[in-house]
């Protein structure tokens, strides 16, 4: 299994054991290409940006969400949709099974290790479009435990060099979490083990029982998954099992599963002896993982290590078969992907049976390879690559021709297309989740570029499915004048009528095309319209844009393939045939002119009225002759039924931090059931600031000095509701506030007074409730500075807000001085005899455990084989190595505890 903070290779060496290896090398900076970086430059982490961090056993035993000041930043709020019933008839391969699962484990956050956010601006940031062939998203990355100090990462050193802590723990992000659930996908956290990634943290502390027998850490793991909003665990368990504690372990994955989490285990241990042992198959050594013959089902599917055959995978589902199982949801045939990308030594072929269908589930590792180890992942005009290498890896064709490149085939060939859209309502911007700049209603509301997974609208099912007589047109999102699109396209760049993209068709059009949008479920009533907003640069010619409708009570004719009167321009082919659907044209009148920009037409579905529409397309009709240069850009698509589904104005808007200093804003408001609102966009007056489905969002680069915050709530049929708002004036209030507290519990703010004259309060708040403070004070309307005393000296951050007489609010964070440690307690250490083992230190910033026998510091082995340090450091300090026989019997030996600010505290172990 590939490691979480940098990429490791899985090769076979006689018995199945792991190579470390490392990746390849950027050109500057000595950075593994697989590696993360910093973003730079306005793309910069803001200064109180929320990002999510990692948890050992100790961290996850005192957390609590109180205590986190970003937690509530960091929660992701879409529940999970309830996907569609299968609907062959409208697949694109009608014989690929449905019931065939796929766990895409992959990396999910921005472009570091303290950078894990749900939204940023930046373009490039790497965004998971295919959610239609996933039924499971799991988060596989590092992330250092709370309170690490970023300086403690150099990324241009060597992944042996990260001296910090990662925690046994990772959470997926809450964006990709919120995209999931919109897609009915469920979205899975981390727990990982290895002897050398997660330093001295093993499985044991899982295990530890209370008074009642059951697992605190398990309960404390179906809290954390209930509160952020995310619904099970993948188990990395890659470091040997004692015998013994086999059972318990598998009691413990019983309890989270009775939490109602979901629960896959990684085929690495072997039942009986609890050695690593990889199976490549499903069978009596890891199935007990699975479904146990006394304790029934301990986990609910299993990934299957890289190294099968068709042998394996047929046994697999035999075995699978004997227990009970169905192997296409239990078992899952584990992919290399970040390893060997498009160059698979194992092909899933052999996956399939006589028949042509898979016959266990499928699990890819490192999908997120198409940007994460694409050279040039970070210059956004390099981005049509990496969409074009996701394309690739998805759907077989980085163009989505049905013509795979090499020997790779795509997912698609294996897992069939999968859809949420049904209900008598539906709308779509074709917004991918990121842009290069925002449009509102075809106007062009903000020039910046973003990435925010919230904001992506469920993608096209297929990428792409054109039927054309003819030469097909091509199909790409369009994210305007400053993108650079591959160079097989020459369409206009206009961007989008919503969000940041829109999808554009161009090419010569010489015959009818029929463009594949979106599998479906939608109920028709009597008024129901379907309404497109299209742009069509291009000249006016006799052409004309049809909606395609295929109903679910007609839904198929049958071409052979090799029939030649249809001609296609996507994903996979499994069979002898594909889905011709029977298409329903709708003609929009008058639409083969030229435009000037965005219009709208609208069908009347009322004669459909009581069917159901199993799939949504374009028909792009071709005139008499020709057209070369054709272009048309779908900015929107919604299907409405006539009844008011416009959300009420948002209640409750309030800024709750506005940071001059930093430029940065902190909203929140009152959120609606998501039936009723599927996200919130926040202006500045009418400047697109970005949005979610939340109750809270964060700007960073604000630099405002006055205006109105406008919040919209947008419902499921794309309508928008009246806008909430609430203004700032940063001339009525003091400017140019700093604060410094200082060791002797003093803190110190300076600031400009307004010309108003009027008095300022000044109030100090911690930022962690565990250790609750807060204190205020006025002082005089010209005063210009102050200083609070005894105030906190424990490191916790803290708010400091200004208010001149009944102005705006605004404020500044900081840090309180760090004078406090607690001693390492003697009752940590297990003595016996002359053998002192050590356990870790509970205090939440400890950083290094120093141990002196007589004076002399002792010498401690680190993870990766990197050298002996003379003290037990966060992290990477091996646990073997955390047991030491002392030289003397009698001599003396003390242990000194470092923070991360430097604080020390002397506990005598032994002697006097």
């Amino acid at each position: 299994m590939a490691r979480s903070h940098r990429r490791r290779a899985t090769t076979r060496a006689g018995t199945a054991a792991l190579a470390a290896m490392l990746a390849v090398v950027l050109a500057a900076g000595g950075a593994a290409a697989s590696d993360t970086l910093p973003w730079t430059g306005d793309s910069a982490v803001g200064a109180n940006q929320p990002y999510q961090h990692g948890y050992s056993v100790t961290d996850l035993l005192r957390w609590n969400p109180a205590d986190d000041a970003h937690a509530e930043l960091l929660r992701a709020k879409v529940p999970l949709q309830k996907r569609n019933a299968a609907n062959a008839a409208t697949q694109r391969d009608p014989a690929l099974p449905a019931a065939t699962q796929q766990l895409t484990l992959a990396g999910d956050y921005g472009n570091a290790f303290f950078e894990s956010h749900p939204y940023t601006n930046e373009f490039s940031q790497y965004l998971f479009s295919y959610w239609q062939y996933a039924d499971f998203y799991g988060s596989w990355h590092g992330m250092p435990t709370e309170g690490v100090p970023t300086s403690y990462y150099d990324p241009t050193k060597d992944w042996r060099e990260k001296w910090f802590e990662f925690g046994m723990l990772n959470l997926p992000n809450p964006g990709y979490t919120n995209a999931a659930h919109a897609n009915g996908v469920r979205s899975l956290g981390c727990l990982f083990f290895s002897d050398n990634d997660r330093g001295d943290q093993t499985y044991n502390e899982l295990l530890v029982r209370d008074a009642d027998g059951g697992f605190p850490v398990a309960a404390k793991l179906i809290q954390t998954a209930k509160f952020y909003g995310f619904d099970g665990y993948f188990i990395n368990q890659e470091a040997r099992v004692a015998p013994a504690d086999i059972p318990a372990y598998k009691e413990f994955l019983r309890q989270l599963r009775a939490g109602s989490l979901y629960v896959q285990w990684y085929d690495s241990i072997d039942n009986s002896t609890g050695a690593i042992s990889y199976q490549n198959e499903f069978n009596a050594v890891n199935g007990p993982f699975v479904r146990d013959a006394k304790l029934g089902d301990v986990s609910d599917s299993i990934f299957l290590n890289y190294w099968w055959n068709r042998t394996k995978l047929t046994n697999s589902k035999s075995y699978a078969a004997g227990l009970g199982l169905d192997s296409r949801k239990s078992v899952f045939a584990g992919v290399e992907a970040g390893q060997y990308q498009f160059n698979q030594p194992y092909n899933l072929d052999d996956n399939l049976d006589a028949n042509g269908a898979p016959m266990n589930a499928i699990a890819t590792l490192g999908a997120d390879f198409v940007s994460s180890d694409y050279a040039n992942k970070t210059d956004d005009a390099a981005q049509r690559d990496v969409f074009d290498r996701e394309r690739r890896w998805w759907t077989g064709s980085s163009a989505g021709t049905t013509t795979p490149e090499g020997t790779w085939k795509g997912i698609s060939k294996y897992v069939a297309e999968r859809s949420v859209i049904g209900g008598t309502t539906f709308a779509t911007s074709f917004n991918t989740g990121h842009g290069l700049s925002t449009w509102t209603k075809g106007r062009l509301s903000n020039q910046q570029e973003w990435g925010n997974i919230n904001l992506q609208d469920i993608p096209v099912t297929w990428q792409w499915w054109v039927d054309a007589a003819g030469t097909p047109l091509s199909a790409d999102f369009d994210y305007g004048p400053a993108y650079t699109p591959a160079s097989r396209f020459s369409y206009q760049k206009i961007g989008a009528y919503n969000g940041g993209s829109s999808l554009v068709l161009s090419g010569n059009l010489d015959s009818d095309n029929t463009v594949r949008l979106y599998k479906t479920d939608l109920r028709i009533n009597k008024r129901s319209t379907l309404d497109l907003t299209y742009n069509k640069p291009s000249a006016s010619d006799d052409s004309e844009l049809r909606l395609g409708l295929v109903l679910a009570s007609d839904p198929e004719r049958r071409v052979g393939l090799g029939s030649g009167s249809l001609r296609d321009q996507a994903g996979p082919v499994g069979s002898a045939t594909m889905s011709t659907a029977k298409v329903i044209q709708l003609p929009l009148t008058g639409s083969g002119r030229h435009t000037t920009g965005w219009t709208t037409r609208s069908a009347d579905l009322s004669a459909y009225a009581g069917q159901k529409v199993a799939a949504l397309g374009l028909v792009v009709a071709a005139g008499a002759r020709p057209i070369p240069g054709y272009q048309v850009n779908l900015g929107a698509l919604a299907l409405r039924d006539g009844t008011n589904h416009t959300p009420a104005a948002p209640q409750d808007l309030r800024i709750t931090e506005l940071l001059p200093a930093t430029g940065e804003l902190f909203l929140s408001w009152k959120r609606s059931a998501y039936d009723k609102v599927r996200r919130y966009d926040v202006y500045l007056d009418d400047t697109y600031l970005g949005g979610a489905y939340d109750d809270v969002y964060y700007v960073k680069r604000f630099t405002a000095t006055s205006g109105t915050i406008k919040l919209v709530a947008v419902g499921p049929d794309g309508s928008e509701s009246p806008a909430a708002s609430t203004s700032f004036n940063l001339s009525t209030a003091p400017s140019k506030a700093q604060a410094a507290a200082k060791p002797d519990g003093t803190l110190t703010a300076t600031w400009t007074p307004p010309a108003s004259g009027q008095p300022i309060t000044l109030k100090v708040t911690s930022l962690d409730t565990a250790h609750p403070y807060t204190k205020e004070v006025e002082v005089p309307g010209t005063s210009s500075t102050t200083t609070l005393t005894g105030v906190p000296v424990n490191g916790d951050g803290y708010l400091l807000t200004l208010r001149s007489g009944t102005g705006t609010v605004t404020g500044v964070r900081g840090t309180f001085a760090d004078t406090e440690i607690s001693p390492y307690p003697a009752s940590a250490v297990a003595i016996n005899g002359n053998t002192f083992t050590f356990s870790r230190p509970t205090l939440p910033d400890w950083h290094t455990l120093t141990i002196l026998e007589d004076g002399q510091a002792k010498s401690f082995t680190t993870t990766y084989g990197s050298g002996a340090k003379p003290y037990i450091i966060r992290g990477r300090t091996t646990r073997a190595a955390e047991t030491v026989t002392m030289s003397g019997a009698a001599s003396k030996v003390v242990a000194i505890l470092e923070d991360y600010a430097g604080n020390k505290a002397t506990t005598v172990l032994r002697g006097n």
